[in-house]
């Protein structure tokens, strides 16, 4: 048997050379920092965890050094999300996308514009908008230089969310897809842009993902909810065993509590998922089985979606900022602003209203 001395970075090495063979059985002398390694790899793993997000979590700063063929065939076998779809056919929405923000780098843009960098910057390479009929032409110029890269598909019917997601079927084909709203607008908490925090969380764990934020049930009428537990050994990541459309807080209360949040709190939809061609199956046959004047949601499809496959919910460092609410275009420009290279100008300006309201 062959003596190694490892170092950690060693041992995420040698794990894949050959990923059958833990090193501790190869070895009779590792360090103690090695042996624990093991022992919380393959507790993540037990947990249901991805082995990519499993070794990352456990070797931390070691894990961003591996040699490039490790980290290839971690990612060769993860989710890869190269599409997108954009709903904004709704009849209280077509119009939001096309309003015109100041973003954070200073520059005046539509709301459209700003989800599409959004997406983007996650690596997403192809977009599709979900269109009111006789709409292209106006996002298309509403998402300036990006408008020529963009596909369009009509919503001839109005028969609900879930339909707005079907249309797209034919240019998401069978891959995953990353869902934004075209009313939503996002600010994240860390250097990372949302989009890019969710597609990553899909790639490691290698399934459907949607983004959620701790609500208030005083907003519970706006937004699906899930339900679900922790995934162990995870922080913000919830396994999903309930999905329910705009429910009333007392059957938020009954059947999507979920243990830690504060009490009154839900996990409510962020107005972005990373979803599999299952739901595009889905919804197919809910449209099919249903009558053509009932709405069809994207909920019910989730819920589905929740028991025939691994389907989670993620808490990302960041705030959504739904643009169709009273004052909620507001309330996204004073976010952009403050998060932006004005901010002080911005603060300033606030300031000075504030103590001319209060004379």
């Amino acid at each position: 048997m062959v003596s190694y001395d490892f170092t950690l970075h060693d041992f995420v090495t040698v794990y894949f050379q050959n990923e059958n063979c833990w090193p501790l059985q190869r070895c009779h002398r590792s360090s103690l920092a090695i042996a624990a390694a093991v022992r919380n790899i393959r507790m993540a793993l037990g947990g249901g965890m991805t082995r990519y997000l499993a070794l990352k979590m456990v070797c931390g700063n070691a894990f961003d050094a591996l040699p490039g063929f490790c980290d290839a065939r971690l990612r060769s076998a993860s989710m890869r999300i190269h599409k997108a779809v954009i709903t904004a056919a709704g009849k209280n929405q077509r119009t939001l996308p096309l309003q015109t923000l100041v973003d954070r780098d200073g520059a005046s843009k539509t709301a459209l514009r700003i989800i599409i960098e959004e997406i983007l910057d996650s690596g997403v390479e192809q977009i599709c908008v979900v269109v009111h009929p006789g709409d292209q032409q106006a996002f298309a110029a509403a998402a300036g230089e990006h408008g020529r890269a963009l596909e369009f598909v009509e919503q001839a019917g109005a028969r609900g969310f879930g339909q707005a997601v079907a249309c797209a079927q034919s240019f998401t084909a069978r891959d995953p897809f990353l869902l934004l709203v075209g009313d939503h607008l996002y600010v994240s908490g860390q250097t990372r842009r949302c989009a890019r925090q969710l597609v990553e969380v899909a790639a490691g764990e290698n399934c459907a993902v949607s983004a959620v934020q701790s609500t208030h049930e005083s907003k519970l009428p706006y937004y699906g909810s899930v339900g679900g537990r922790l995934v162990a050994g995870s922080r913000g990541l919830f396994e999903i065993a309930a999905v329910l459309e705009k429910p009333t807080p007392t059957k938020a209360e009954q059947e999507l509590l979920v243990p830690g949040l504060r009490a009154g709190h839900y996990l409510c939809f962020f107005g972005m998922h990373v979803l599999t061609a299952t739901v595009m199956d889905l919804l197919t046959e809910t449209l099919a089985q249903t009558e053509p004047s009932q709405n069809v949601t994207l909920s019910s499809a989730l819920q589905r979606l929740a028991q025939k496959e691994r389907y989670l919910a993620c808490e990302l460092q960041g705030r959504r900022y739904d643009i169709g609410v009273k004052y909620g275009l507001l309330t996204a420009q004073l976010a952009l602003a403050l998060d932006g290279k004005d901010r002080d100008e911005v603060l300033t300006g606030l300031v000075e209203l504030l103590a001319n309201r209060i004379r």
